[in-house]
């Protein structure tokens, strides 16, 4: 028989992140900027008003910066053909014209934000270089011109 404590106890942050939140995100580049967008650019603490409000402020943080890192990792994981795979299952999903968002991610480099924070320099460097990849496939596939089209 579960009573309120034992079900609190069962009941983790991560869990119930991965239960109602990254299950619904179809690919790991797509929860890797799901929870990039969660993290305060000032403050680098992450925040999700729902968990927050089950599980406190700090322990919600603690589960978001640690599911970042995992969806991180997972990304750093694949080799190249099945990173632009599961590039082109997120860029599937959005809304936005797929020329403008190669144009947006040449220009201003929006993927550079995508990383943790706790990071090493050697992820840092495999991450950019394979993302940069694939934004040149990306670009040759939708030809964009490039950060200066217009000029």
């Amino acid at each position: 028989m579960k009573n309120g404590n034992t079900e609190r106890i069962a009941r983790t942050a991560p869990a119930d992140l991965w239960r109602n939140t990254l299950s619904q995100i179809p690919s790991v580049f797509g929860k890797l900027v799901y929870l990039s967008s969660l993290r305060n650019p000032v403050t680098g603490k992450y925040d999700h008003h729902g968990l927050s409000l089950v599980f406190g402020s700090d322990e919600a943080s603690r589960a978001l910066r640690k599911s970042h890192v995992h969806a991180f990792s997972e990304w750093l994981s694949f080799d190249l053909e099945r990173q632009k795979a599961d590039l082109d299952l997120y860029l599937s999903a959005m809304l936005a014209d797929k020329l403008a968002i190669v144009e947006t991610w040449l220009s201003v480099r929006t993927y550079r934000t995508f990383i943790p924070a706790s990071a090493k320099t050697f992820e840092r460097r495999l991450y950019t270089a394979d993302i940069e990849a694939l934004i040149a496939l990306l670009k040759n596939e939708h030809g964009v011109a490039g950060p200066d089209r217009d000029a």
